[in-house]
């Protein structure tokens, strides 16, 4: 595939090997099915009592893996972890943060068979979709590490006090919100855990990532990615289990810096109004979902056009935002 670009346009003409890898590690995947992951907290795996099991929806016979139910005592260990780590991962040149992160986006398309595989199993989409949302993920993390060295960090120098006599210069430098929780939908698990966190990582913010329960296998596999490039322990963390206690614990705790969200309207504000309730002002970042309108000129090609909205409606069943 050397000269193969993966994105959601080229998607639909793959050559013939990426069908051969993607077979391969769906092989090897239902090869070693139902194994248990524990919750990443600090660089340790962690395990509660409770687990669940994570099925997946071409057949609920497959057990994919087992996962933790984490509850309020994970999510502070996990917060305790992100604030511990904060002022190490925050005072490390922006340039070695950028490197550790391009390191991560090339293990996430070095491993993109293995998790496109996954996700096509855990979330149910067809193979290119699968597959081109492990590729987003990498590109996104790359644009983040694009816009740091484009921007020079984001330090820049804002000239000359114009009082006469009055000796001054002025810089501009980007600071860190602290501890970033991002919580991510089932749909595109890899690009809405991976491109939010990678931004928040350039910048010097330390995670806790919560995914959807649905969606944690391969949540997990992404944030090995993170880990096994080096990463520093504590600077991301993973736990897994249910919005209404784990999630619930996450949100209320004064810990979290900010958050970025991507789900139903209803939870996300619902999340808004509970992270609102503090006496001071924190970031919260939500992408509530919508669907779109699809308008065909009288001068448009219409077998291209029929084609592209049939593909919008009904890829992924239509269980996206960018659906028409």
């Amino acid at each position: 595939m050397a000269n193969f670009k993966l994105t959601y346009a080229t998607m639909f003409n793959p050559p013939e090997e990426l069908h051969t890898g993607f077979d391969k590690a769906v092989a090897n995947l239902k090869a070693n099915m139902g194994q248990e992951y524990g919750m990443l907290i600090n660089g340790k795996e962690v395990f509660a009592d409770d687990k669940f099991d994570d099925h997946s929806p071409i057949n609920t016979d497959w057990t994919l893996a087992r996962m933790q139910k984490g509850n309020a005592t994970h999510a502070q260990m996990a917060l305790d972890a992100a604030r511990k780590a904060f002022p190490m991962w925050s005072h490390t040149p922006w340039q070695q943060r950028v490197k550790l992160l391009r390191k991560a986006a090339s293990l996430i398309e070095d491993r993109i068979f293995e998790l496109g595989a996954a996700m096509a199993m855990e979330v149910g989409k067809n193979r290119m979709e699968s597959l081109g949302d492990v590729q987003e993920t990498a590109d996104l993390i790359y644009y983040s590490c694009y816009q740091m060295e484009k921007n020079n960090g984001y330090i820049v120098e804002m000239g000359k006090d114009p009082l006469v006599g009055f000796d001054a210069s002025n810089v501009s430098v980007l600071r860190p919100y602290g501890v970033w929780l991002v919580v991510s939908p089932f749909n595109f698990p890899h690009a809405l855990t991976g491109g939010p966190s990678g931004a928040a990582l350039a910048a010097g913010n330390t995670l806790v990532i919560k995914p959807a329960t649905d969606t944690a296998w391969i949540v997990r596999l992404l944030v090995d990615c993170f880990r096994d490039a080096g990463i520093p322990d504590g600077v991301v963390n993973f736990v897994t289990g249910p919005g209404s206690t784990l999630g619930q614990a996450l949100v209320d705790s004064p810990e979290v810096d900010g958050v970025t969200f991507t789900g139903s309207f209803d939870v996300g504000m619902k999340m808004f109004q509970d992270f609102g309730k503090r006496n001071y002002v924190r970031p919260i970042i939500l992408e509530l979902g919508g669907k779109n309108p699809a308008i065909v000129s009288r001068n448009a090609d219409l077998e291209y056009a029929t084609l592209g909205i049939v593909r919008s409606a009904f890829g992924l069943q239509g269980q996206k935002c960018s659906a028409a």
